[in-house]
């Protein structure tokens, strides 16, 4: 056997390319991956594509995409919505309690001690009768006003007793305020918690999204500001 055979295929010498040709590459083994077409230098860019910006919603410390439902891990705990509800009731509740008691003590006591005087019931009449009468008003007046103060809060997105705990009602769907009337309807609502031994304020506590079943009929959801 020779080497230098020009009929011997294994001693056939391969020609060699000129300096600076490109490289062939070789003919066994895998396919090489073909390298991708280089855009030419000044070739205009193609533009981004545009994302829009995330909307922050008044009082969050994190922003909230428009149509996007909160993200978990937001949401007020049940003991920060029961510390909301127990401020809310005093604000709305305490003055017409008070008054309310004490117009049942003045009431009871309107004949004490007479002695089955009708001079003594006729003045304890005229002395206690205006003032219980003034106090039965101002339960129902401060009632009133307090309630309907707290769902104008509630519809802006915080009630006293939630801003105070640092929580805020929004819409699930656009994390927006509910304005007045939805806070209205949403109260009304609130009869569905109160059925089957008011399980439905108790819901919160175990529910994904700590959800009232009024909440969920409203697609309502309290999330943490904080």
């Amino acid at each position: 056997m020779s080497f230098g055979d020009p009929n011997n295929p294994y001693g056939r010498q391969q020609p060699q390319a000129p300096y600076g040709a490109p490289q062939q590459p070789a003919q066994y083994g895998y396919p090489q991956p073909q390298p991708q077409p280089q855009q030419a230098y000044g070739a205009p860019q193609q533009p981004a594509q545009y994302v829009p910006p995330q909307q922050a919603v008044q009082g969050h410390s994190y922003p909230l995409q428009p149509n996007t439902p909160v993200g978990p891990g937001a949401y007020a705990s049940w003991g920060s919505r029961f510390g909301a509800f127990l401020i809310d009731f005093l604000v709305a509740g305490l003055v017409p309690l008070i008054a309310v008691i004490t117009a049942v003590v003045l009431e009871k006591t309107l004949y004490s001690g007479c002695f089955m005087e009708h001079a003594c019931y006729v003045a304890r009449e005229k002395e206690r009768v205006p003032v219980i009468i003034a106090l039965l008003a101002v339960a129902v007046l401060w009632g009133v006003a307090a309630n309907i103060f707290i769902l104008a809060k509630e519809g802006q997105g915080a009630s006293p007793g939630k801003k105070a705990m640092k929580i805020r009602l929004i819409r699930e769907d656009t994390g927006r305020p509910l304005g007045f009337g939805l806070a209205l309807l949403r109260r009304i609502c609130h009869g569905l918690d109160s059925a089957a031994c008011s399980i439905g304020y108790l819901w919160p506590a175990w529910d994904a999204k700590g959800q009232t079943f009024a909440d969920k009929v409203m697609r309502t959801v309290v999330v943490s500001t904080e």
